[in-house]
């Protein structure tokens, strides 16, 4: 059991504990259980700078009766239980601080029902979303939250995930219907019915969805469809400056234009994307956007979004008229993360994101610019301003403490920008390991304590993802 040393994992763990729920997972699973170094890291926070925590082993289970027996077994003998999706979220929550077994959904992939005429369907949690869109199209459907990676969809209901779309389709807490979850006991709650409302009891649904795997871990989605667009627009505008786009983007919304997807690129995003995507985009301010319904309406939100984009100096209005073109425009945005890592090669980004009031949003985007700025530190931005929300990415030597110091003191100083203006510390990220110490101020002792409760009522041993979400768990 050389795989089951402490390595990077810091806090309290049970080396005994977990050596005996391993032996005895790995005697129901077999070799769907592995406990190899390198698949043990690649399970650990990998995207940003927070330190890699591996789990001790990692379980494959292939249906919800094999994630309630690994629960039990985890249960029994006090081990912590991580669910992992894709690994591709940025606030450490697939990290096992105190050790534990990884629960990898991979092998739950399957598509279980399309209910056309209800528009929804009844997946597993290791299905992703470009997996479920491609079953969908030739129904005349899809799911429309698209946090840009290809994420699996128990993990974006876990984190509440949200994306380019939101501003028209909402984000994940509006389009769950239900879910079945096993909780820490081993018990499988079902927490909603099929039908598109309810008033009968507590919003089990939505306390589950953004929970991060801390109250339960989640075996089956009922997610909410969408009709395919009769036609599809976007294109690019840009402006002379941030605030000019930010104020196009506010004016927008406020005109009650049903833009379906509205996204921000700072001048030094642009360039990064230009580089990276092979783009000729001009680098200044710019908006992506879309628009979705039929020809007529699409035409005519179009033409009411230029006349407000040239009202604040923007222009001109080029269209990515063919589809092959929005789709390499939506990727080139989608690899902004990655785009943004390449204008400072070795350095490690840090992404992170906010989230305030659309009418606060120019002032926050200005001032969190100025602060970059005068700090020194290069830090490209993007943003989903239709509903406020906006990313930056560090880039930050390691190396240098200096630096990191330096980094660490401008994040404090973004979440409680963002606080001060009436928002939030976290738009889509998730809270994880990164932002934990951000709620208490965000939320107060009520609300924190109500959290704490809800916590060890459904999770009294604290087995379920330790060390996310509550500072103190």
């Amino acid at each position: 059991m050389a795989s089951l040393v402490q390595d990077k994992v810091s806090g309290s763990r049970n080396s005994k504990a977990v050596a005996a729920a391993v032996q005895v997972l790995t005697a129901a699973f077999g070799n769907r259980v592995v406990t190899s170094n390198a698949v043990r890291e690649q399970h650990g926070n990998t995207l940003t700078w927070i330190p890699n925590q591996p789990p001790d082993a990692v379980v494959f289970p292939q249906a919800a009766e094999d994630v309630q027996q690994i629960v039990r077994i985890c249960a029994q003998h006090g081990v912590p239980v991580i669910p992992y999706g894709t690994g591709t979220s940025l606030e450490g929550h697939i990290n096992a601080p105190q050790g534990g077994v990884s629960i990898d959904f991979r092998d739950m992939n399957r598509i279980l029902a399309v209910h056309a005429e209800d528009l929804d369907c009844v997946i597993e949690p290791g299905v992703t979303r470009k997996m479920l869109n491609e079953h969908l199209r030739d129904q005349g459907l899809f799911f429309p939250i698209d946090p840009g990676a290809d994420a699996s969809l128990g993990g974006m209901a876990a984190t509440r995930a949200s994306g380019t779309n939101a501003v028209r389709y909402g984000t994940m807490k509006d389009n769950v219907l239900s879910m079945k979850v096993v909780l820490a006991n081993g018990e499988t709650m079902i927490t909603s019915r099929r039908a598109r409302k309810s008033s009968a009891g507590y919003d089990l649904t939505r306390l589950i969805v953004g929970s991060e795997g801390t109250l339960g871990v989640i075996t089956e989605l009922t997610l909410k469809l969408q009709g395919i667009p009769e036609a599809i627009a976007a294109g690019i505008c840009p402006f002379p400056s941030v605030e000019a786009a930010c104020n196009a983007t506010i004016l927008t919304i406020q005109s009650g234009i049903p833009v379906a997807r509205i996204e921000l690129l700072d001048e030094v995003q642009v360039r990064a994307c230009n580089a990276y995507s092979k783009l000729d985009l001009p680098e200044t301010p710019m908006l992506l956007v879309e628009f979705h319904g039929t020809a007529a309406g699409v035409a005519e939100q179009s033409e009411r979004f230029g006349e407000i984009a040239k009202e604040l100096g923007g222009g001109p209005f080029e269209w990515a008229t063919k589809a092959e073109d929005r789709t390499r425009l939506w990727q080139a945005r989608h690899d902004g993360y990655w785009a943004a890592r390449g204008l400072r090669p070795g350095a490690s980004a840090l992404a992170t994101d906010v989230c305030v009031p659309i009418s606060r949003l120019a002032e926050c985007v200005t001032e969190t610019q100025r602060d970059a700025k005068e700090t020194g530190l290069l830090a490209p931005l993007v943003g989903h301003v239709g509903d406020g929300n906006f990313h930056l990415s560090l880039l930050v030597d390691m190396d240098s403490q200096d630096e990191v110091k330096t980094a660490k003191k401008f994040l404090e100083r973004l979440a409680e920008r963002a606080l001060a203006m009436e928002g939030t510390c976290t738009g889509e990220h998730g809270v994880g390991q990164g932002k934990a110490k951000y709620l208490p101020a965000e939320h107060g002792p009520a609300a924190m304590g109500a959290m704490q409760a809800i916590k060890q009522a459904l999770d009294p041993n604290n087995i379920m993802n330790p060390g996310k979400m509550l500072p103190e768990a």
